[in-house]
């Protein structure tokens, strides 16, 4: 007869798809790659189970009873677990808070107290669950645990609703609980709540919570939350946020990122640049309630003392870099620019760089000598493709010339996006473009663009992009249109760039 200890021995098990064995009571015996291929099977930290050994009895007891959830195994019973939290008293059941890895730790550190061997309580209640019945199960004790918490985004009701998704698996919940709710699930450690909270709010951004969205995924190190909210803002900052209130709350960091990202959606320069000059304004005047008229922006910055311009000054500086990722060579309305000039806001250095690079363009025919480079340097325009829409176009003028930029909408789900050469002659409305502006007769037009389409379905962005292509525009068919972007898609709008340079010709 085998002494009991020896029996124990004897007990092995597999882990890994190999041969590699080990002894379940002794959770680390020196063997390495055993460890590792165990750590692997139960999805543990290797580090951390060398740190804290009896961290893959909790990973075993989760995966028993998670399993056991699943299978429905466990059968209702009065509470065993009180917990003490937020000044309220808390009952739960033992094999549901398993799920949360705070719980269970907490559990365990209570059920280790007042005995010699915690690793034999562990194992008993690893026998209580592998047990065939309920009434095969040895007592278990009913146990107090207390858990402090001081992340200020985390409420009663909020800790209420994730203690309650320890029994319900689809617990309802509103877009305004859901901040709070996460912070829950990140304090309990409960990943499923975690991850259907970002699933939730990655689908939910708006203006109004754009803010705080990205602020919890920075605080939580969510990658993905932060990565939905900055694509979700490149097209919607000027579009949308920028003509609300709102904008006002956009962090300075979340801003510059999104500013030098290539997929940034803007109708043109200008319209990007007034974006900007709003968030300033609003960053300044924190009473204003109320989005201001433009030009009640240009005379706030043109109270600012003569001597130096606004960016040279203490109170601009820090937002240099955000205005360099503006391409002022995009700006090429002579009211616009005298408009800048105007307000004062720019070094004086950066206006006459602008000024002196349209013109040597202007003399070239339009060739773009100062621009090399179509992704970071390219002049942007756009166009919004609602829901509406069956045809949506644009006239643009640069340095004479003159380009219809369009969409097409074939049928329910099929688009076409290009842009063509016009004759300002044939322009509903030459005044509107014409005035006050160059006219080139050149029959031949050297260019080099893309097209690029972005739209939301079920949560993620769909994008469609011509490659970089290089063409001579005419006046006449084929040569004066571009290659097309043809799309199929359900998602609605539609966000499309035009890029474009003029290469030395």
């Amino acid at each position: 007869m085998l002494h009991p200890w020896y029996r124990g021995r004897l007990e092995r098990r597999m882990v890994g798809s190999t041969n590699r064995w080990r002894f379940p009571r002794e959770p680390f015996s020196g063997d390495l790659l055993g460890l590792s291929q165990m750590c692997k099977a139960l999805n543990v930290d290797f580090e951390e189970v060398l740190k804290d050994p009896d961290r893959l009895y909790v990973s075993q007891i989760q995966k028993i009873f998670s399993r056991n959830l699943k299978n429905k195994t466990i059968q209702s019973r009065e509470a065993d677990v009180i917990l003490k939290c937020l000044g309220s008293t808390w009952e739960l059941h033992q094999p549901h808070l398993f799920q949360s890895e705070t719980l269970a730790k907490l559990y365990l550190m209570a059920l280790s107290q007042g005995t010699t061997s915690p690793k034999k309580e562990l194992e008993r209640l690893l026998q209580a669950q592998l047990c065939g019945s309920v009434q095969e199960r040895p007592p278990i004790k009913k146990m107090i645990i207390s858990l402090k918490i001081n992340d200020p985004l985390v409420t009663k009701v909020a800790f209420a609703t994730a203690l309650k998704s320890l029994y319900l698996s689809e617990v309802e919940m509103n877009m305004d609980d859901v901040l709070g709710v996460l912070a829950s699930a990140h304090i309990l450690q409960f990943s499923s709540l975690f991850q259907r909270c970002v699933a939730m709010m990655m689908n939910g951004l708006t203006p109004t919570t754009i803010k705080s969205f990205y602020v919890a995924g920075c605080k939580y190190k969510e990658e993905q939350l932060t990565t939905a909210c900055e694509k979700w803002l490149e097209m919607n900052l000027v579009p949308l946020v920028g003509r609300q209130i709102h904008l006002r709350k956009i962090p300075q960091e979340l801003l510059h990122r999104v500013l030098r990202s290539p997929r940034l959606f803007t109708f043109n320069e200008f319209h990007l640049l007034k974006t900007l000059l709003l968030w300033v304004f609003l960053q300044l005047n924190h009473r204003i309630q109320t989005v201001p008229v433009h030009e009640t922006v240009l005379a706030f910055f043109n109270s600012f003392p003569k001597k130096y311009s606004f960016l040279d000054q203490d109170t601009g500086q820090s937002l240099v870099p955000l205005f360099l990722c503006v391409r002022l060579h995009g700006i090429i309305k002579g009211k616009n620019l005298e408009e800048l000039r105007h307000i004062n806001f720019f070094p004086e250095s950066w206006l006459i760089r602008v000024t002196a690079n349209h013109y040597h363009a202007l003399e070239s025919g339009g060739d773009m000598v100062h621009v090399k480079d179509l992704t970071t340097q390219a002049m942007r325009f756009g166009l919004l493709f609602n829901q509406e829409y069956t045809t949506h176009s644009e006239i643009i003028a640069v340095y004479g010339f003159f380009f219809e930029i369009k969409g097409i909408k074939q049928d329910t789900t099929s688009y076409s996006f290009y842009m063509q050469r016009v004759r300002h002659t044939d322009l509903e409305f030459p005044s509107s473009v014409c005035k006050h502006g160059p006219v080139s007769l050149r029959a031949e037009r050297l260019v080099k663009y893309e097209i690029r389409a972005q739209t939301l379905v079920d949560g993620k962005w769909q994008e469609f992009r011509t490659n970089q292509i290089t063409q001579k525009f005419g006046f006449v068919k084929p040569s004066c249109k571009s290659h097309a972007l043809k799309i199929q898609t359900v998602g609605i709008p539609i966000y499309v760039s035009f890029s474009f340079i003029f290469p030395i010709s």
